[in-house]
């Protein structure tokens, strides 16, 4: 492993880790767990899967590395790109666990994008993942205040670092520039959006369409019938959520609780509230839903 084109040995074992004989998701899921100081249950959590399952699929995954004789060792230079999909994946699943509240995994994803776009500066893919974060990672000291969570609408924007969304932006730019228009360039566009006053909701509607068609996600859909709710049609993007299958997952019951409470259905929107509440991992997340639920019943 010393003759490398990687100068940084995380990204350098990231990549090492990411082999191609391996699902994408086994890919990822062990990188995490290896390498990115995750927990099975916060790797389960960031898979909408059970703890149990992918325990499962770890060990499935040690064990076709221990009979594949997989070689742990850094793939040369062209083989890099072949590795991309799943490299990307860890970042940003590394960077979203720390978003929720664990600042050094944020930092660490925010170096290792930064040292990925170094490493392969033409791929508009990398430059829309750091761009990404850098947009939302300049939000990060607005999100909390008094121990709970703080919705964008509602964010002080005086604590925003504008430097770092500018940078996202010029990151951004240079992903289009190059032809970008993968998923990850589509989220820096949405959170380049998110970041302006006020917010084009009908374009963000569009924009989140066109990534769910992209990427197939139950959960970018989810995001979506919020922007068509924001822009004024709380019907129709209750009819979008009602249709997903994300029984699981707490915005899911969060989102549809604001969506009946917009349409009047309170004794529904309370319903929801608890079911949220019972899915819901974050303390500080925990005390916005409880809040909510609160001036609800009021």
């Amino acid at each position: 492993m010393d003759e490398t084109t990687i100068a940084d040995e995380r990204l350098e074992l990231i990549f090492t880790c990411c082999h191609p004989a391996l699902e994408l998701d086994a890919q990822v899921a062990l990188t995490l767990r290896t390498l990115g100081g995750l927990s099975t249950e916060e790797i389960a959590r960031a898979f909408l899967v059970p703890q149990a399952t992918m325990n499962k699929r770890l060990v499935r995954a040690k064990g076709k590395i221990k009979a594949a004789r997989i070689p742990f060792r850094v793939p040369p230079a062209h083989l890099l790109p072949d590795r991309l999909a799943a490299v990307l994946s860890v970042v940003y699943l590394i960077f979203n666990e720390g978003y929720g509240g664990r600042g050094d995994l944020a930092a660490e994803a925010v170096r290792l994008g930064r040292a990925l776009a170094e490493l392969m500066p033409d791929e508009p893919e990398v430059r829309g993942l750091l761009a990404l974060m850098l947009i939302n990672d300049a939000r990060r000291d607005a999100r909390f205040a008094d121990g709970t969570v703080v919705l964008l609408r509602d964010q002080d924007r005086s604590l925003w670092d504008v430097d770092e969304i500018e940078q996202g932006r010029a990151l951004l730019e240079r992903a289009l520039a190059l032809g970008g228009r993968g998923p990850y360039v589509l989220q820096a566009a949405i959170a380049s959006l998110h970041a302006d006053d006020p917010q084009d909701w009908e374009q963000l509607a569009e924009l989140y369409a066109e990534l769910a068609r992209r990427t197939g996600s139950s959960v970018v859909e989810l995001n979506q019938a919020a922007a068509m709710a924001e822009a004024g049609d709380a019907e129709a993007a209750l009819d979008v959520v009602e249709c997903l299958e994300l029984d699981s997952y707490h915005y899911l019951h969060a989102t549809r609780a604001e969506l009946l409470r917009r349409l009047g259905r309170i004794d529904e929107a309370r319903a929801a509230y608890d079911r949220a509440l019972e899915l819901v991992h974050s303390d500080a997340e925990r005390r916005f839903l409880e809040r909510k639920l609160t001036e609800l019943q009021g």
